[in-house]
C-alpha cells in the first residue's frame, strides 16, 4: 500500500535540515584545512602596563651602552679599552636581569622591510658612550625613585649607581666631563609651626669623590614615562620604613664614622685628610638618620662609644673604606625596595654615593652595587 503523502513530507524536511548541516560543518572544515579564521581578529602585541614600560626602557639604555662600547673598544688601546669592555660586558648583565628584550612570540608585519636611507653619522668615541651612560643612569635613577615596584625600584637603583660609577670611570679615561656628583640630603623632620617640611641634613660630601661621593646635588630629572609614583624629591623624607630600618641607618653610619676616625689617627698626610673627611661624612648622617628618627640623644638612640674595628694589620685602609660603603650600600639598596615611590631619592643617591666612593678608593666595579646576590666571582 502506497504511504500516505502527509507522512513522507516530514522526512524529506529532515533530509533537508541534515544536508544543510552537513554543508556547513564541510565549508568550516575546508575553510580551517585553507589557513582561513572565520570572524577572529589577528593576534596583536599586548599593549605594556606602566611597569613594563619602565623595565623596556632600561633593558634599552643597558643594550645601547654595550652595543656603543663594543663599536668603539677595538678602536682604541690601553686602559681605554679594558674599560669598554668592561662597560659592554657589565651592560649586557644589566639588560640580561633586568628581563632582556620582549619577545611577543608574534611574526614581523613587515617581513623583510628595509630601513630608509639615513646620513653617515660620525664615529662613535669614548666620550659618546660616556654621555650615554651618564643618561641612562640618569633616567635608572629616576625610575628607581618613582616606580611602584619595590624589587624593580632596587634593581633600577643599583643599576643606575653601576651605570654613573662607569660613566665616571669612563669620563676620566675619555678625557670628558663625568656625570654631576651627588651629595644626598638627609631630610630634617619638620618642626611644628614651620612651613620647612623639607630641611635639609648632611650637606656636606666628601668633595673628592665625585670622585668620592661628594660635590653638589644632581639637578632634578623629569619622571620617565611609565613610572605611576609621584616625582622623586631629594628633599622628601622616605615613607614606609620601619624604626629598626631607621636604627640600624643610625648605628651604620655612626659606626662607619668612629672607624675612618681611628684609621686617620694612625694615618698622616692626604691619606689623613681623606680618611677624615669621610668620617665627617659617615658621623653627620649617622646623626641626621637620629633626629629624623626621633632617637637623637634618647634611650633609644642605637650609637655607641666605640665600635669594634679591624687592626691596620689585619685590613688596610683602602679595603676597609670599601668593606664599609659595600655594607651600607646593601643597606640602601634593601630600603629602596621597602619605601614608598616619590619618597626614596635620597635612597637611591645614598646607594649611588656609596658605589663612587668603592671606586674613589680602588674597588673593583660592580654591574650590581648594592645587591650581594649578584656579586660576581
Amino acid at each position: 500500500m502506497e504511504p500516505h503523502p502527509a507522512t513522507a513530507r516530514p522526512r524529506h524536511r529532515r533530509h533537508a535540515r541534515v544536508r544543510a548541516v552537513a554543508a556547513a560543518v564541510l565549508v568550516a572544515v575546508l575553510a580551517a584545512a585553507c589557513g582561513v579564521r572565520l570572524e577572529t581578529p589577528p593576534p596583536s602585541e599586548p599593549v605594556p602596563d606602566a611597569l613594563e614600560v619602565v623595565r623596556r626602557t632600561a633593558v634599552a639604555d643597558a643594550l645601547v651602552v654595550a652595543e656603543q662600547a663594543e663599536t668603539v673598544a677595538p678602536t682604541v688601546d690601553g686602559d681605554l679599552r679594558t674599560e669598554l669592555e668592561r662597560v659592554a660586558a657589565a651592560a649586557r648583565l644589566q639588560a640580561d636581569e633586568l628581563g632582556g628584550v620582549y619577545d611577543s612570540g608574534l611574526d614581523d608585519p613587515t617581513p623583510g622591510a628595509s630601513p630608509e636611507p639615513s646620513e653617515v653619522a660620525d664615529p662613535l668615541t669614548a666620550q659618546d658612550v660616556a654621555l650615554t651612560l651618564t643618561d641612562a643612569a640618569a633616567r635608572s635613577r629616576s625610575a628607581a625613585s618613582t616606580t611602584t615596584d619595590g624589587p624593580l625600584a632596587r634593581l633600577l637603583a643599583s643599576v643606575g649607581a653601576g651605570q654613573t660609577v662607569s660613566a665616571t670611570r669612563l669620563a676620566a679615561l675619555a678625557g670628558t666631563e663625568p656625570p654631576a656628583p651627588v651629595a644626598p640630603q638627609i631630610p630634617v623632620p619638620t618642626t611644628p609651626g614651620t612651613d620647612e617640611a623639607d630641611g635639609e641634613a648632611d650637606g656636606e660630601a666628601d668633595g673628592e669623590a665625585g670622585g668620592e661621593a661628594g660635590g653638589e646635588t644632581a639637578s632634578p630629572r623629569p619622571s620617565p614615562a611609565g613610572t605611576t609614583g609621584p616625582s622623586p624629591s631629594a628633599g622628601t623624607t622616605p615613607q614606609g620604613l620601619r624604626a629598626a630600618d631607621l636604627e640600624a641607618l643610625v648605628a651604620g653610619e655612626d659606626a662607619a664614622g668612629y672607624a675612618l676616625r681611628r684609621r686617620a689617627a694612625l694615618a698622616d698626610g692626604r691619606l689623613r685628610e681623606r680618611l677624615l673627611a669621610r668620617a665627617e661624612v659617615h658621623r653627620a648622617r649617622g646623626e641626621a638618620w637620629a633626629v629624623l628618627a626621633g632617637t637623637d640623644g634618647t634611650e633609644q638612640d642605637p650609637r655607641r662609644v666605640a665600635y669594634a674595628v679591624p687592626a691596620p694589620d689585619e685590613q688596610d685602609d683602602a679595603t676597609l673604606v670599601q668593606g664599609l660603603e659595600a655594607d651600607l650600600a646593601v643597606d640602601y639598596a634593601s630600603l629602596v625596595a621597602r619605601s614608598a615611590p616619590g619618597t626614596r631619592a635620597v635612597l637611591v643617591e645614598l646607594l649611588v654615593d656609596g658605589a663612587l666612593t668603592v671606586d674613589a678608593w680602588g674597588g673593583p666595579p660592580s654591574a650590581f652595587p648594592g645587591l650581594p646576590e649578584q656579586a660576581e666571582d
